[in-house]
């Protein structure tokens, strides 16, 4: 398994708006070869910033690697930046290989 976490600083105050975005767009991950499952994750507050991570898994590093390559990807962000700014600056990335993983059903 592949994890590919995005971490985003959104301007205090625009949480709501931030997340709306993600809830509304089309990301057609479930097309991709290898997609496992994607979470929007919020974080601990800040003075100037709550914290925000997107978390996707994937079957392997190749599958996730195929997804920023695709067509699927390049729909999935082409409005990123676009409209007023939600975030203090980029998000940030960074990909693990899963040593150990483990679920437990949820009560």
């Amino acid at each position: 398994m592949y994890i590919a976490m995005n971490r985003f600083k959104v301007i205090v105050g625009e949480e709501n708006a931030f997340e709306q975005v993600w809830r509304s767009r089309e990301s057609r991950l479930h097309e991709m070869n290898g997609y496992v499952s994607f979470d929007l994750l919020r974080g601990p507050q800040q003075e100037d910033y709550t914290l925000y991570a997107s978390h996707t898994v994937w079957a392997n590093r190749e599958d996730f690697q195929a997804w920023t390559q695709s067509e699927q990807f390049r729909d999935a962000h082409k409005n990123a930046g676009k409209g007023r700014p939600l975030t203090t600056g980029h998000p940030v990335f960074e990909g693990f290989d899963a040593v150990s993983m483990e679920a437990e059903a949820v009560a």
